[in-house]
């Protein structure tokens, strides 16, 4: 059965998960009895969680003919002949008002009738709830014969299909890949086999540079040390113990960015000094000047059109704390944003996935940051909290364990009141359905 992705704008996507199969028309009489038959409504019913009758009734009020759905048979028929083209123009609109989330796209939504007699659409995904405009013919035909409940969840089931699906056309799409490879060593297969030489060789040189670039352990100096002594017994060496010497020791010995970490170090002291003299009330001014520092900082390099691994080169020399970078550059990305966050998580996307390429921890880093930068701006970052986070994941920027992770912390923490945790609390119960439903 050929399958299509859910929703115009999801087509040239290969590895979008939502699928349905492609629709198939019958012309079916002749004369005035003439009728299209649409075979397969009832599959494309199921992976659109929609009932069969909603689809046939859609077809009836746009194009002004009687249209009937047989329960018991599952046939769908609208009255005159219809290209196929047609009809699947019209389903797409169907998906696009009765299925897709108006806030994310996802079309994992519910279908729910308020005490006034009103469609909405409730998203598992980001758990935003989409109006629908009830100047519609087929709102009337909903209110008066609302989707069943049903007590599991086998239209998420076959979303899970659905996908299963993608992965095995992914799969043969590798195989061909795969051919086509094989195809090209036969026609030369002399300088593929230098060719492959020469990459495991550069991957040797990259593991091998790589190790030689790693920071000496204080073992391994002690060591080196008492070589150097065993070997020089007669000679009396004398050691210059002050801080320029020492820093000009740990510049040779690591790398630029470890140095600067390794410095702020031998700094505190210092630092410590100048605060006990200037009060309590002076080291906060300077905190908060440093924040304020780094997040002009950001800006200047983003005012510049700096790419993303160079404003993160950038940022790993400067003498700061891994979590105040992340704030700071969060807060120089989206600071100004009065609506639509979601789409500006999308478009800076790429700094974010280089920040968070950094090392471990870095995400969990990048979601306290998104918490608190969310929490003291205006009260539409956090409305669209769920939709920032969805944003991301569906990126790769943020994967499911660590999302999960900074969600238990922050319930047992100190804010576990706050209303983030509310409007996250959706986006969480669909990472967790997903993943027990794939088990």
């Amino acid at each position: 059965m050929a399958l299509q992705n859910i929703g115009a704008g999801n087509s040239d996507d290969a590895f979008y998960r939502y699928k349905m199969p492609k629709m198939i028309t019958k012309i079916e009489g002749r004369g005035n009895g003439i009728k299209t038959n649409v075979v397969n409504m009832v599959d494309i019913a199921k992976a659109l969680a929609r009932p069969a009758a909603y689809t046939t009734k859609y077809f009836g009020c746009e194009l002004g003919a009687q249209s009937k759905f047989d329960e018991k048979a599952g046939t769908s028929l609208v009255n005159g002949a219809h290209d196929t083209a047609k009809l699947a123009g019209l389903l797409e609109n169907f998906i696009k008002k009765y299925v897709q989330c108006y806030g994310c796209g996802n079309p994992e939504t519910d279908i729910l009738i308020t005490k006034n007699q009103m469609i909405q659409l409730k998203c598992a995904a980001c758990g935003f709830v989409s109006d629908v405009d009830m100047r519609d013919k087929l709102t009337t035909f909903i209110v008066k014969n609302p989707p069943e409940i049903k007590k599991g969840s086998k239209d998420k089931k076959a979303m899970r299909r659905a996908e299963k699906e993608r992965l095995k056309e992914g799969e043969a799409a590798d195989e061909e890949q795969k051919k086509v490879k094989k195809e090209v060593k036969k026609k030369g297969p002399s300088s593929s086999k230098d060719g492959t030489a020469k990459s495991t060789s550069s991957k040797k040189k990259a593991t091998s540079s790589d190790e030689d670039r790693s920071s000496p352990t204080h073992k391994q100096i002690v060591e080196k040390e008492e070589v150097e002594d065993d070997d020089d017994d007669d000679v009396q060496w004398l050691t210059d113990t002050s801080l320029d010497a020492a820093r000009q020791r740990i510049q040779e010995q690591l790398s630029a960015v470890t140095a600067d970490m390794v410095m702020l170090s031998t700094n505190e002291p210092e630092k410590k000094k100048k605060s006990a003299s200037n009060g309590h009330s002076g080291s906060e001014n300077g905190s908060s000047m440093h924040n304020g520092t780094l997040v002009g900082e950001v800006k200047a390099n983003l005012k510049k059109g700096i790419r993303a691994n160079e404003l993160m080169s950038h940022l790993a020399a400067l003498p700061a704390p891994a979590q105040e970078k992340m704030r700071a550059l969060v807060e120089a990305l989206f600071e100004g944003t009065e609506k639509g966050f979601a789409k500006e998580a999308i478009k800076k996307k790429s700094y974010l996935a280089a920040a968070v390429a950094e090392g471990e921890g870095s995400q969990l880093f990048l979601l306290q940051a998104i918490e608190e930068f969310s929490c003291k701006s205006s009260s539409n970052a956090l409305k669209e909290v769920a939709l920032i986070l969805k944003a991301l994941y569906d990126a790769d920027v943020l994967d499911e364990d660590h999302v999960v992770q900074w969600y238990t912390k922050g319930l047992k923490g100190e804010n576990k009141d706050s209303q983030i945790w509310k409007n996250v609390k959706p986006f969480i119960e669909w990472l967790q359905t997903a993943e027990s439903e794939e088990e």
